[in-house]
C-alpha cells in the first residue's frame, strides 16, 4: 500500500502542498532547512547516514535483446529499475516497521505515548481514507505528498492526547518522513546504473524519469549519484514524480505528460523507450502512450510480471533486460533511413 494522507492537519503556520494536478516544485535537496535555531538534515544527508549495502536477487528470466532504431529518448522508472529497493517499491516496508517508526520519532525529537503499532495503524487508516476521497474526485490511481501524510498522523496523535503538538522551531515533518523511509525501505543503486546512463548520454539520448516517487526521492538520488538527477544527465523537464501531480502509476497520466512534453519538442512516441520493472505499471502504460518498452527483470524483489492480470494478455515488452548494461547496445539513435 502506498503511503497516503488524511483530511486532518496539524495547526501549523503553513501546511505542505497536497496532491494536485499541477507540478509541485522539487525540493532543493542541496540546502538544509532551518527550523527555529535548529538546522535540519537534508533528505540526502539522511539517506547517506542510513545507507545499507544491497545486491539484486537474480531472477530466472532470460534476456530478450534486439536493436531498436530511431530512439532519441530513454525514460526510466526508479524503484526496482535504476534503484534496488529493499521492499521492491517506494513507500512500502522492508525493515520491521515498528522499529523504523520508533527510531524515526526518536531521531526527530518526538515524544508520544502511542506505541509504534498504533502509529502505523494510524498511518494505514489515513491512507485508506485519503485514497477513497481522492478516487471520489476522479483520480483512478491517486498519489499524495508524504509530508502531508506524516503531518496528519501527528495531528491525529495530538487530538487523541497521545502527544503534544511539537513547536515549529523544533520539528520538521519532512525530516520525519525521510528518517522513516530510509529505515523502512533501504535503497541502493542497481549495478550498472551509472554506466548505463553514461553510455546512453554518449549515444546522444535524452534521459528522463517517470516514476512513483516522493519528495525525498530527489535527496535519495543526490545521495546515491553524488549530485542531483541532472548531474547524471536527466533532463529537468523530463522528470515526472508522482507526488508532484497527485497521480501515480499505473494511471496513464504521467506517461501522457511525458508524451506531451516530447511532442512539443517534435519527438514522436515511436522514438521513446521506457524502462521499468512492472508489466502493468510500466510496460502497459508506456505501450499505451506509444513508447517502446523494456522490462527490467534483474531483481526478484521488484520484478512484477502480473501474470494473473487479464490486462497483460498480449502485452509483450520490446526488450527484457536482466542487467542494465544490456540496454545501450540495444539502442540505435538513428533509423536506417537516417544513417
Amino acid at each position: 500500500m502506498r503511503r497516503g494522507e488524511s483530511s486532518r492537519r496539524p495547526s501549523r503556520k503553513a501546511d505542505p502542498p497536497g496532491p494536485n494536478t499541477g507540478r509541485t516544485a522539487a525540493p532543493a535537496a542541496v540546502q538544509n532547512d532551518t527550523v527555529g535555531d535548529r538546522t535540519m538534515p537534508t533528505a540526502a544527508e539522511i539517506f547517506q547516514r542510513l545507507a545499507q549495502p544491497l545486491e539484486p536477487i537474480p531472477t530466472s528470466e532470460t534476456p530478450s535483446l534486439k536493436t531498436i532504431g530511431g530512439i532519441r529518448v530513454v525514460l526510466f522508472d526508479l524503484y526496482g529499475t535504476l534503484l534496488i529497493s529493499g521492499s521492491g517499491e517506494v513507500g512500502t516496508e522492508s525493515a520491521p516497521s515498528d522499529v523504523a517508526v520508533a527510531e524515526a520519532f526518536q531521531e526527530t525529537g518526538l515524544e508520544t505515548t502511542a506505541s509504534p503499532e498504533e502509529i502505523l495503524a494510524c498511518l494505514d487508516e489515513t491512507i485508506r481514507t485519503t485514497h477513497a476521497r481522492l478516487r471520489e474526485m476522479g483520480r483512478d490511481w491517486p498519489e499524495v505528498d508524504i509530508r502531508e501524510v506524516w503531518g496528519n498522523v501527528i495531528a491525529t496523535l495530538v487530538e487523541r492526547g497521545q502527544m503534544e503538538l511539537p513547536p515549529p522551531e523544533t520539528f520538521d515533518v519532512a525530516q520525519l518522513a525521510a528518517e522513516y523511509e530510509a529505515r523502512a525501505n533501504p535503497v541502493a543503486l542497481m549495478p550498472g546504473a551509472r554506466e548505463c546512463l553514461a553510455a546512453l548520454r554518449e549515444q546522444g539520448c535524452l534521459l528522463g524519469i517517470v516514476s512513483n516517487a516522493q519528495f525525498y526521492t530527489h535527496g535519495l538520488l543526490e545521495a546515491l549519484f553524488g549530485g542531483l538527477p541532472e548531474s547524471v544527465g536527466f533532463e529537468p523537464a523530463l522528470q515526472y514524480y508522482s507526488y508532484q501531480y497527485g497521480w501515480g502509476k499505473p494511471s496513464q497520466r504521467l506517461f501522457e505528460m511525458a508524451a506531451n512534453e516530447l511532442a512539443e519538442r517534435a519527438i514522436e512516441p515511436s522514438r521513446v523507450l521506457y524502462v521499468g520493472n512492472d508489466m502493468r505499471n510500466d510496460v502497459l502504460g508506456a505501450r499505451n502512450a506509444g513508447f517502446h518498452t523494456a522490462l527490467f527483470a534483474g531483481d526478484a524483489r521488484s520484478l512484477r510480471r502480473r501474470e494473473d492480470d487479464s490486462q497483460m494478455i498480449g502485452v509483450v515488452p520490446d526488450l527484457i533486460l536482466t542487467e542494465l548494461n544490456q540496454l545501450p547496445g540495444c539502442i540505435i539513435e538513428k533509423t536506417a533511413g537516417e544513417l
